[in-house]
């Protein structure tokens, strides 16, 4: 592509590019070609102008390569491009805003006073429409004081006021929109359903795919604890689906041939083998921001208290006119008071403040649902850890494999592999990776497989039963046994290690050694969580006694319970909360899903399982636990927040009330005010809470 140098400095540069009239869509390529590449720090296209600033580290040529290789027509460009980018939202705005003024321009200098009134009573009809509606119902909304200000400005013949009381009302409310709207897209550009790869059954054979290379047509296999990447219809098998970020149902679906399953819900138990129906888009953007429009009805307690209380001072709104004019007999002072209400900006500017942190949090790799769940956050005195993949890396590694029976180290990790695969957590993760790196193929050669959770896998190999995981599963649920010759061997075991037990025919053939090394922040994070208000720090594992202490006394917990089962954590969860402690808890395995949901606020690691995504209120990174300290400040400067604009509101709306009664201000003054302050708050709680 052709550009033509503006202006540059070090590290920045200013083009303009010689292509003819720009495109929303084709600023949007350019600005994400742009962004991608590894020495541009940051990258904006201008559409309007055609021009492209860019910032940059390293060499200037590296910046003039890029361009001078681009094409809009690249497909490998294009498909960098999110499904909505937030150009075409603003570009709207600017076109509705631009419009409205000059329309209001017009009509006050050129549009002759007998048709500007005409114009302003079919304008009033609306609002005269809604407060008849409200009234109907039984209800005193701020509709009613609105159509009651422009309805006494009409019949006093003062068509200005009544003009501007409407004009600053609709500018109002498409301030008011696309604040809203630009905070919903902002959030739903920075989440995605964050599957990469996807299990396809080819030639009778179960493959391992990247998910952008599937095509419409191809069989997808779904397990428990596994995320549907996309939308189709079942097969074979059958699975009860949690479909709770899609339609709200509480419970799980339960699916068999011929039903239809959604991109992003959630396998609960079970298995499925579905056609996929298409690929394309599937819908994400728009699931996305349904989730979080639902995610706006979870509101806090501190957001319900001051939206109904808003709701509540409307009647007293319409009374203080009503007494005004009776006192004073002007008109004029009255209309002052119904320009001015509480409601707007508490239900504008409170629940910007809560999808502005949510937004934020995203930013820092946190994902939240909903108001609740960050006040649940900021209010918590208790915080549970499971151990493997949260306090621990979600990476753990095989440090040693011990093998029984006769059997190969390399045939025990390939049998080990081959079985684990199929369920992503952070313990089965680290057999494959082992496997992979030491270049043992494992091909598909076992039937069904069977994950029982918390304690393992089962399947059959060559007619003999295999089943791999925990000692309580492998020993005591499934009756195993050691080679007798070889107890001695097993028994000394090293302790440092998480250990998993592979056993075949009812024999033990492998021990797989699990080194769960601690992550580097755990420990300092645990101590700040505790400097930020945490009075309760506890840790939860199903590992054994000797390993859980052992990280326990590295981390700096306060309790420690272990060789616990899904429902122990739950029920500890439960036992808390009984006594009235607000409880959070942070885990990243199906196993983890009980206490998840029984918490105030269920913290999901995202390299963990699907379901513990689904049902967890919050989902942080894998990439380090300070996502648990900004979540925190977050979520108290959230609160702050919203008890601030709670202040401001009333007092300042309640001044203008005063100031209108008094004659001190006019009612297109006062509505000026009122809506200018709604607005500047809404905008100001869009500012970032962290420094």
């Amino acid at each position: 592509m052709k550009c033509e140098i503006l202006h540059e400095s070090r590290g920045r540069i200013r083009v303009h590019c010689v292509c003819g009239r720009m495109t929303l869509h084709q600023a949007d390529i350019l600005e994400f070609f742009l962004r991608a590449k590894p020495f541009v720090t940051n990258a904006k296209v201008y559409d309007r102008t055609g021009d492209a600033v860019i910032w940059y580290d390293g060499e200037r040529r590296n910046v003039i390569k890029a361009l001078a290789g681009f094409s809009f027509a690249d497909e490998s460009a294009e498909a960098l491009v999110p499904e909505h980018t937030g150009r075409e939202l603003d570009r709207s705005f600017e076109n509705k805003l631009i419009a409205m003024l000059m329309w209001r321009a017009a009509k006050r200098t050129i549009v002759p006073a007998p048709i500007r009134f005409v114009l302003t009573v079919i304008n009033a009809l609306k609002h005269i429409k809604e407060a008849l509606t409200a009234l109907s119902h039984g209800r005193i909304e701020v509709s009613v004081l609105d159509a009651t200000a422009i309805t006494v400005s009409l019949l006093r013949n003062d068509c200005g006021t009544a003009s501007s009381v409407m004009f600053m009302l609709g500018l109002g409310e498409l301030l008011e929109e696309w604040t809203r709207k630009k905070s919903v897209d902002e959030l739903a550009g920075v989440m995605s359903l964050g599957i990469d790869k996807v299990w396809v059954i080819k030639d009778g054979t179960e493959v391992l795919v990247p998910t952008n290379a599937i095509n419409a047509g191809d069989e997808v296999i779904v397990r428990s604890g596994s995320m549907i990447p996309l939308d189709g219809v079942v097969l074979s098998g059958e699975a009860e689906v949690n479909q709770a970020s899609l339609t709200g149902e509480s419970l799980p679906v339960h699916k068999t041939v011929g039903s239809y399953v959604y991109a992003g819900t959630v396998v609960e138990d079970g298995s499925c083998v579905f056609r996929v129906d298409k690929t394309s888009g599937c819908g994400k953007y728009d699931r996305i921001v349904k989730m979080i429009e639902e995610s706006e009805k979870m509101k806090s307690q501190a957001e319900s208290k001051a939206v109904h209380l808003a709701d509540k001072l409307v009647p007293y709104s319409l009374a203080a006119t009503l007494l005004t004019y009776l006192l004073t007999g002007d008109s004029v002072k009255a209309i002052s008071i119904l320009m001015v209400d509480y409601s707007c900006a508490l239900k504008l500017a409170i629940p910007i403040s809560v999808i502005s942190a949510m937004r934020e949090s995203s930013v820092h790799g946190i994902t939240v649902k909903g108001g609740k769940f960050l006040e649940a956050v900021s209010e918590a005195d208790t915080i549970v850890f499971d151990k493997t993949g949260t306090l621990t890396h979600s990476t753990p590694r095989v440090a040693e494999i011990f093998t029984f029976g006769g059997s190969s180290e390399e045939e025990a990790l390939r049998l080990a592999a081959c079985l684990e695969e199929h369920y992503p957590h952070s313990i089965a993760n680290a057999v494959v990776e082992e496997a992979k790196r030491r270049g043992i193929d494992h091909e598909e050669k076992h039937s069904t497989v069977e994950y029982v959770v918390a304690h393992g896998i089962s399947s059959s190999i060559d007619g003999k039963k295999a089943v791999i995981g925990s000692y309580h599963f492998v020993f005591e649920d499934e009756g195993c046994t050691i080679p007798a010759d070889e107890q001695e061997k097993f028994d000394s075991l090293p302790h440092q290690y998480s250990h998993l037990f592979l056993a075949v025919g009812g024999a033990l053939a492998a021990v797989l050694c699990i080194e769960d090394p601690l992550r580097d922040e755990a420990a300092e994070v645990v101590s700040s969580l505790r400097e930020l208000g945490f009075e309760k720090i506890v840790m939860m594992t199903g590992d054994s006694k000797r390993v859980a202490r052992c990280v326990a006394e590295k981390v700096g917990v306060d309790e420690l319970h272990y060789e616990v089962l899904p429902e122990d954590k739950a029920e500890f969860i439960r036992q808390q909360k009984a006594e009235g402690r607000k409880v959070i808890m942070v885990g990243d395995g199906m196993n983890d899903s009980p206490a998840l949901s029984e918490a105030d606020a269920g913290i999901a690691i995202s390299s963990g399982a699907a379901i513990a995504r689904e049902i967890a209120d919050i989902t942080i990174s894998a990439d380090d636990l300070y996502c648990l300290l900004t979540l925190r400040k977050i979520s108290r400067a959230l609160m702050t927040r919203i008890d601030r604009n709670y202040r401001f509101i009333m007092t300042f709306n309640t001044a203008l009330m005063v100031l209108g009664a008094f004659g001190i201000i006019t009612p297109t003054t006062s509505a000026l005010l009122h809506n200018g302050s709604t607005i500047s708050t809404a905008l100001s709680d869009m500012r970032a809470y962290l420094p």
